[in-house]
């Protein structure tokens, strides 16, 4: 840096510096040529005798040359050995290393290997879960301490491989036992339902051992032998329902539930439990929609009811078992949600299903069968208020089938009859009519042996059967949880359709039959009667099945008054139409010869015949009302009179001889005497006669031919002919 500047400085300076310059520098070269040569003259002498020694050595170091090769080479044959054991060593330290290092590695890897080894055997042995968790010490615990091999490397991309298989292996064996439980949900519902009927069972049982000991305490000496019976009876029922829990298998014993239990688990632990519940949760709902489709043809038998219920049952009896040893797989909320939407298509299904049932038995059994079903899912927490809602429903069906039934027996029972009073030989046959049928007549007690009753073999066959259906109503009430006073009412209206509806209709078909005649009609009229006196009867009956007292406010009445009553004014409405309709067939067969010219003194035959089957018809009256039989003879003796009347009024008939008036006037005659014997008794003076009045006043006036008098006293209270009208008596007289 200063040669730089000073060199700089010199052409920097005037041209005349370069010179100065040169000339200062050779003044200096020579001053240190003349310092060298002085130092060399000073040390001259001492670099000559440095030679001079050195010389002397190189003498003594080529001898010390040739005696260091010498030793040398001793000392490399003595060390040839000693190389070879140094190598040697040397080799072996670096094995013992090697080995060491490999020791090391191996302590490290050996667990890897060894859990990677148990993990292949959990996989063999189907221990996924297991596995699962050998699979997290791996990557969390020994791969990372030797990550470094290649091996490691392998195992960690196998790792998730494993675990999918796991995964599939894991969703197989859960398909595999949704498979097995949709096949045998009907064995676990049936298995359920079993042990709930059992419960039931042992619990009215034990009802009834507290209602036993209960009376022990109330009358102990008078029903001891009751009271052992019945614990014969309850200690043989605890023994059956001991057999039967033996026998009966749970739902744990028909079906394995550990997939389910491991696949949950898998799945936790892979962090995909929501997957998984999701995916069960799904294939059940579809499961259930399965099991709640019910087969077409289920209707027809209790079998295919009692399948159905078995399989839902199941099918809830599993969701509840996993609800209860699962944690969050299935909830209260999501099986509420699911037994929500099983239980409307249940309802919906069964109205349906139900709607084709004609027979009452089989709805009956359907009823047990869904009290059953329905106490059983109760038994497990399921609401089941409108199961028994829907029952309401289905009471009023098997209320409809009963009466189709019942009315099918009445009918029966009506063909069967033969409308005559029941004959009674003895007290024995006696005794067995009237414990069928409440009857009394003080009477006709006393009369001896044999004897007869005033009502046909149809009456107690038609009260027995009215306490049959009762029975067989009650039958459908037990079970439904309602109050005594309800089922009381429910009884007394089903018995009044019964009575009002189908047995009032059987009723009335009778009466309209052609092939019922006066004498059927008149019997029927008795029965009704009787029956109508039985009804009370019914009544009493009905309250001492329910022990509800007939004093109760809200006890219903039976209507069967109304109902016999009823049948009684058509049979006799029907009696009144026969003998008009008797009457006109006699009335078809005159044979008037309306030209003759004197009658023939006697009265026509076929008006004989008519008043000699009127007067067998009215005897036969006797066992009616006396109204009705009065009614009868009065309408009998007017449509009489007014078919005489027509007759002689015809408009196809032109001409009348005196002589046939005569004749006409000679059969008034036997009608007015047939009148005034009293055929019925009960009426007063004349007042049956009076039914011919209108022709006997038309008659006296052409027999006499009172013209004079009849035209005088026209249109006075007083006038002998007061009943002959201007107009009959004007085309009578044409005629």
């Amino acid at each position: 840096m200063f040669l730089f500047v000073f060199n700089r400085s010199v052409y920097d300076d005037q041209p005349n510096a370069h010179q100065k310059f040169m000339e200062k520098l050779d003044a200096c070269i020579r001053n240190h040529d003349r310092e060298i040569e002085k130092m060399c003259n000073f040390h001259h002498q001492g670099f000559v005798d440095a030679i001079t020694e050195l010389l002397k050595v190189r003498a003594d170091a080529e001898k010390l040359k040739v005696q260091v090769t010498d030793t040398n080479r001793r000392l490399q044959d003595a060390g040839k050995e000693v190389i070879a054991q140094t190598e040697e060593i040397i080799r072996c330290r670096v094995q013992q290393r090697n080995i060491t290092t490999v020791v090391e590695k191996l302590q490290l890897c050996l667990p890897v290997l060894e859990m990677y080894s148990k993990l292949k055997e959990q996989m063999s042995v189907k221990r996924y879960y297991s596995a699962l968790k050998t699979m997290e010490q791996l990557e969390n615990l020994y791969l990372p301490r030797v990550s470094q091999y290649r091996f490691c490397q392998i195992m960690m991309e196998n790792l998730p491989k494993l675990r999918e298989e796991i995964k599939e292996i894991s969703m197989s064996d859960l398909k595999d036992f949704l498979e097995s439980i949709r096949k045998h949900s009907d064995r676990i519902g049936e298995t359920a339902m079993k042990q709930a009927q059992q419960q039931k069972t042992f619990s009215t049982a034990l009802q009834k051992q507290n209602n036993v000991n209960y009376g022990r305490n109330m009358h102990l000496g008078r029903n001891r032998i009751l009271e052992s019976k019945n614990e014969i009876t309850l200690k043989r029922t605890f023994e059956d329902e001991d057999e039967h829990d033996e026998e009966v298998l749970t739902a744990q014993d028909l079906v394995d539930f550990s997939p389910v239990y491991r696949c949950l688990h898998i799945y936790s632990v892979l962090g995909d439990g929501e997957i998984f519940e999701n995916y069960y949760r799904k294939q059940r709902r579809k499961q259930a929609r399965l099991v709640l489709q019910p087969q077409s043809s289920m209707h027809e038998t209790v079998e295919g009811y009692r399948r159905y219920f078995s399989q839902i049952v199941g099918f809830f009896v599993v969701e509840d078992h996993i609800l209860h040893v699962t944690q969050g797989l299935v909830t209260r909320t999501y099986t509420d949600e699911l037994w929500n939407m099983a239980l409307s298509k249940i309802i919906a299904v069964l109205r349906t299903h139900s709607s084709y049932c004609s027979d009452p038995d089989l709805v009956l059994e359907l009823k047990n069968l869904i009290v059953v079903f329905a106490d059983t899912l109760q038994g497990y927490g399921f609401p089941v208020n409108r199961l028994f809602d829907l029952l309401f429903e289905i009471r009023d069906q098997y209320n409809e089938t009963l009466l189709k039934k019942w009315s099918g027996l009445f009918r029966d029972i009506f063909e069967a009859d033969n409308y005559s009073p029941i004959p009674v030989a003895n007290e024995e046959e006696y005794r067995i009519v009237i414990s069928k049928f409440p009857f009394q007549d003080p009477e006709l007690d006393k009369q001896s042996f044999p004897k007869k009753l005033p009502m046909s073999q149809s009456v107690p066959q038609i009260y027995m059967q009215v306490k049959e259906f009762i029975y067989a109503s009650l039958k459908f009430s037990e079970s439904l949880h309602r109050s005594s006073t309800e089922i009381d009412d429910m009884l007394r209206k089903s018995t009044n359709l019964l009575l009002t509806r189908t047995l009032s209709s059987c009723l009335q078909n009778l009466i309209k039959k052609p092939h019922i005649g006066l004498t059927e009609l008149v019997q029927i009229i008795i029965n009704t009667t009787h029956l109508e006196q039985a009804c009370k009867y019914l009544e009493d009956f009905i309250s001492n099945i329910t022990n509800i007292s007939q004093l109760t406010v809200h006890t219903a009445r039976l209507y069967g008054l109304s109902t016999f009553k009823d049948a009684r004014h058509a049979a006799e409405g029907e009696i009144y139409t026969k003998l008009n309709q008797k009457i006109d067939e006699f009335i078809q067969i005159a044979d008037y010869d309306w030209t003759m010219s004197e009658s023939d003194g006697r009265a026509s035959g076929y008006l004989m015949d008519l008043i000699n089957f009127l007067r067998s018809t009215f005897q036969v009256f006797t066992h009616l009302p006396g109204k009705v039989a009065q009614t009868a003879c009065m309408s009998a003796c007017q449509h009489l009179s007014m078919s005489l009347m027509q007759m002689l009024l015809d408009s196809e008939l032109k001409q009348i001889s005196m002589g046939a008036i005569q004749q006409f006037n000679l059969d008034v005659i036997q009608c007015e005497l047939f009148a005034s014997s009293e055929p019925v008794p009960g009426f007063q003076g004349d007042t049956l006669q009076l039914a011919f009045i209108d022709l006997r006043q038309l008659l006296d006036l052409f027999m006499v031919w009172d013209w004079s008098t009849y035209l005088a006293d026209y249109g006075q209270a007083t006038s002998k002919y007061l009943r002959v009208n201007p107009s009959t008596a004007l085309t009578l007289l044409e005629k």
